[in-house]
C-alpha cells in the first residue's frame, strides 16, 4: 500500500494525504485518512509549495503604468539594500540594474547613502551608457522618456 500511495503522490504531485487516501479506496484498498495521514508523514511526503503568480504590470487605483522592458536601455531600475558587518556597523549598497538584460549596471557602497550618491551613479551611467527611456526606483516609475 505505501508503495502505491508514493506511486499516486508522484503522479498527482498536488494532491494531499486526504486525495490520495480517497484514490487508494477506489483502487480497493480499505484505508482511513488518518492511516494514510501518518504513513504520509513517515514517507516525508509534502504537497509542495504553489508558485506564485507573476505580478501585475499595474496598480488597482491606475495610478502608474508598470513598464515591461523592451531592449536594452529602455528600464532601468535602482534600489537600496541594507546589510550589517560582523562587528554590527550598518552599510548600504545602490544597485542598478538594466532590467532587460537584467545586468547590474553598477553598485555603489557606503554607510549612508543620500540623493546625492544616487545623482552621482545614474549621471556617471548617463555619460558611459547614454540615457533610458525610464528609470524605475521600488517599482514605481519616476521619470518618462528621459531619452528626450
Amino acid at each position: 500500500m505505501v508503495a502505491d500511495m508514493i506511486e499516486l503522490a508522484r503522479q498527482y504531485g498536488r494532491y494531499g494525504y486526504r486525495r490520495i487516501a480517497v484514490l487508494l479506496r477506489e483502487a480497493g484498498w480499505s484505508v482511513s485518512d488518518g492511516r494514510v495521514e501518518r504513513l504520509w508523514r513517515r514517507e516525508g511526503l509534502k504537497v509542495p509549495a504553489k508558485q506564485p503568480k507573476k505580478g501585475r504590470l499595474w496598480l488597482n487605483d491606475g495610478s502608474c503604468v508598470r513598464l515591461r522592458p523592451e531592449y536594452r536601455n529602455h528600464v532601468w531600475s535602482y534600489d537600496f539594500v541594507h546589510c550589517r558587518t560582523d562587528d554590527g556597523k550598518v552599510f548600504r549598497t545602490l544597485n542598478v540594474l538594466d532590467e532587460h538584460s537584467r545586468e547590474c549596471l553598477a553598485i555603489k557602497v557606503k554607510r549612508k547613502l543620500n540623493s546625492t550618491d544616487v545623482i552621482d551613479v545614474l549621471t556617471d551611467l548617463f555619460i558611459l551608457r547614454g540615457a533610458p527611456a525610464f528609470i524605475r526606483s521600488d517599482n514605481v516609475l519616476c521619470r518618462e522618456n528621459l531619452a528626450t
